[in-house]
C-alpha cells in the first residue's frame, strides 16, 4: 500500500548501467522540474522502455495518493495515439512509471523540415488522441511537442495524461502548464477543454507555418505569409479559430476541432497537389 511505502529522499540522478528493480538504466533522455526520463532495459521482458521517475523531494503522501488516482485514470485511456503506461510501482523507494520507448519526440522532429503531408498526418493523430480524452471529460493541461512521442511509421502517441496535472500541483503560481504552449486563460489558472484546443492549434500552426505564434497572439502571427502560400485559406481559418485568445471563439473541445479538421485537411492536400501541377506546367 502507498501509505506503508518508504519515500526516499533526494539523491543524485541514476547512472548508466545502474539497476532499479528489473530495469537497467542506459541513459537519461530528458530532465524537467518535476521528473527525469530514462531509457532503460527491462531485463525480464528483454525490451527497452522509458522510465519517468519524479524527483524524490517533490513526492509526499498527498501527491502519492493523487498519483494512484491519476495512473488509474490514464490506464483507462485505450487509444492507438495515446501512450499507455506499462507499469507504475515503487522500486527501492522511488515512484517509477514505465512507458513504451519511442524513437523521438515531436519536439525533436520539428528541428528538421517537414512536408505538408507529414504535418497533416501528425495533426490528425494528435487531434484524434485529444478528442478521445475530451470525450472522457479529461483535460490534458500540458499539450506540447515534448509530450508527443513518435514511433516507427510516423505513428504519434500523446503522453502525460493525468501525470501532468499531478505535477502541476507542486508548482506555485496562478497558472499551470508550460509557457509558450498554454492558452491565456490557463495561465490565469482557469484551464478548460478549450485550453487544450489552443495548445493543439499552436502546434499545428508551427508545423505548417514553420514559426511559433507568441503572446499576445495577435493575428496574423509570424509565418502567416509562408502559410498562405502553402495551404488552402479554409485551413488558415481553421487554425485562426483554434488559437483565438478569447476561449468562447474557439472550438468547444478537441472532438469538435477534429471533426472540422477532416474537410480542411482534404482541401489543404488538394490545394498543395494543384500547386505542384501548376509548377510542372
Amino acid at each position: 500500500m502507498i501509505a506503508a511505502t518508504r519515500i526516499q529522499r533526494p539523491r543524485a540522478m541514476f547512472r548508466a548501467r545502474q539497476k532499479l528493480g528489473k530495469y537497467r538504466i542506459e541513459r537519461r533522455l530528458a530532465s524537467g522540474g518535476f521528473a527525469n526520463v530514462y531509457k532503460a532495459m527491462d531485463t525480464i521482458e528483454g525490451i527497452r522502455v522509458a522510465l519517468k521517475i519524479p524527483h524524490a523531494n517533490m513526492v509526499d503522501q498527498d501527491l502519492l495518493n493523487a498519483f494512484r488516482h491519476e495512473v488509474r485514470l490514464t490506464a483507462r485511456l485505450e487509444h492507438h495515439n495515446i501512450l499507455p503506461i506499462k507499469n507504475a510501482s515503487f522500486i527501492d523507494g522511488h515512484f517509477v512509471i514505465a512507458f513504451p520507448l519511442g524513437e523521438k519526440t515531436l519536439h525533436e522532429r520539428l528541428r528538421c523540415r517537414m512536408s505538408l503531408t507529414t504535418a497533416l498526418h501528425f495533426a490528425e493523430q494528435m487531434l484524434d488522441a485529444t478528442a478521445y480524452a475530451h470525450r472522457q471529460r479529461i483535460i490534458h493541461c500540458d499539450i506540447k511537442p515534448e509530450n508527443m512521442i513518435l514511433f516507427p511509421g510516423n505513428r504519434l502517441r500523446l503522453t502525460d495524461f493525468g501525470i501532468a496535472k499531478v505535477a502541476q500541483r507542486t508548482v506555485q503560481g496562478s497558472g499551470t502548464g508550460t509557457l509558450g504552449y498554454m492558452a491565456p486563460e490557463q495561465a490565469m489558472g482557469q484551464p478548460s477543454l478549450r485550453s487544450d484546443v489552443f495548445s493543439l492549434g499552436l502546434i499545428l500552426y508551427r508545423m505548417v507555418a514553420g514559426q511559433w505564434p507568441a503572446w499576445p497572439y495577435e493575428w496574423p502571427p509570424p509565418g502567416h505569409a509562408k502559410m498562405r502560400g502553402r495551404v488552402h485559406q479554409d485551413f488558415i481559418k481553421f487554425l485562426r479559430r483554434a488559437i483565438e485568445p478569447v476561449p468562447r471563439r474557439r472550438f468547444r473541445d478537441a472532438d469538435c476541432m477534429f471533426a472540422q479538421f477532416q474537410p480542411v485537411k482534404r482541401k489543404a492536400l488538394r490545394h498543395a497537389a494543384s500547386k505542384k501541377r501548376r509548377v510542372r506546367h
